[in-house]
């Protein structure tokens, strides 16, 4: 008997009302019919960065993690610049951001990945059940009129790239430029909530499945270093050794160099230190993802038992009474583990 997840209808894919959402993926294939050239190429490649370079070092690691500082005009320009990402306004996506930190690999994660890999990917932003802002989240920023705005009407700047585009280049430029690399840095972002939980390698001890991976991270200017990030998620770098690649970093540093931004948060040497699995630290973040599979094997074995108390007695009662007993041991046993995982570092 196999264990599913009952997911609740407001956490049901809506496919009619993401038609136009879906339709966007096919829009690039009209570059059959347009043609495209070397300027498309460029300009889609230009977008991809521009775009991936606001969400990451402005949605990501300023407004949910405020890992440094800037002016208020600055920030609004920040703030602009994400929405050419078309992932929804930065106070939706920051306070959103917040949440899965706070819940991270745990059902109540908004893109938790113990309920699929479609879903952490991008199926919990077609359902109904994160629409809103949670504004309690990001209490910070929310007080900013400027960012209610533009929070509110976060499509008007992509549209108005999109409709500067077209006007600029023509179809092919709409096609390839516009819509090929907005596509393009849509599913490279998509790819940190599901495949950073997945695959790559663990430095640091942590209470999730963060990974780091040097390819997603190339793909999304430094991103790709999430173990990294979630062990210590205050800091304006991802990628904490020289070796590990992080474009966004590199475009913050020039940024302060003429005072655009200020106060970059870097983790402190004993940070990078400590806390090493391979200095033997018990993996709490992989063994309470293999621990819910624990106890869902236990579960189900109980239900088994269940099954088969009519015809076993008190055979039954005595393998019921063990099994019971193997679970209270085993779950104290993960308290304890669980007391040796690293204190969470103040933002």
């Amino acid at each position: 008997m196999a264990t599913t997840y009952e997911r609740p209808a407001d956490e049901r894919v809506q496919w009619l009302g993401n038609i136009p959402y879906l339709l966007i993926h096919l829009v690039p294939f009209a570059a059959f019919f347009t043609g495209f050239g070397l300027r498309d190429v460029l300009l889609c490649l230009g977008l991809y960065g521009a775009r991936m370079f606001f969400i990451t070092a402005g949605y990501h690691r300023y407004f949910a993690h405020r890992s440094y500082k800037m002016g208020r005009v600055m920030q609004f320009l920040m703030a602009l610049g994400g929405t050419l990402a078309v992932q929804k306004g930065p106070l939706w996506w920051a306070a959103h951001h917040r949440h899965h930190h706070k819940y991270s690999d745990r059902f109540e994660d908004v893109h938790s990945p113990m309920k699929g890999l479609f879903w952490s990917h991008m199926g919990w932003i077609m359902c109904r059940k994160h629409e809103p802002v949670r504004l309690h989240l990001i209490k910070d920023f929310a007080a900013l009129p400027e960012l209610r705005w533009l929070d509110r009407y976060h499509w008007v700047p992509p549209f108005a790239l999109g409709v500067g585009v077209w006007l600029w280049g023509g179809w092919s430029a709409l096609v390839v430029g516009f819509f090929l690399s907005l596509v393009l840095s849509w599913h490279c972002t998509y790819l940190i909530n599901s495949l950073s939980h997945l695959i790559g390698r663990r430095r640091y001890v942590t209470t999730d499945t963060s990974r780091n991976s040097m390819l997603l991270a190339l793909l999304t200017f430094g991103e790709g270093w999430h173990n990294n990030h979630h062990y210590y998620q205050s800091s304006a770098n991802q990628g904490f050794f020289w070796w590990e690649i992080d474009i966004s970093y590199y475009v913050l540093r020039a940024l302060s160099l003429v005072g655009l931004v200020r106060e970059l948060r870097t983790p402190p040497a004993h940070v990078l230190a400590d806390n090493r699995i391979r200095d033997g630290h018990a993996d709490i973040g992989m063994f309470q993802a293999n621990w819910a599979k624990a106890v869902a094997s236990l579960e189900n074995a109980k239900a088994q038992l269940e099954h088969a108390k009519v015809h076993a007695g008190e055979y039954y009662e005595e393998r019921r009474r063990a099994l019971d007993a193997m679970v209270e041991s085993t779950t104290s046993a993960a308290q304890q583990i669980a007391k040796m995982s690293p204190k969470p570092f103040p933002d």
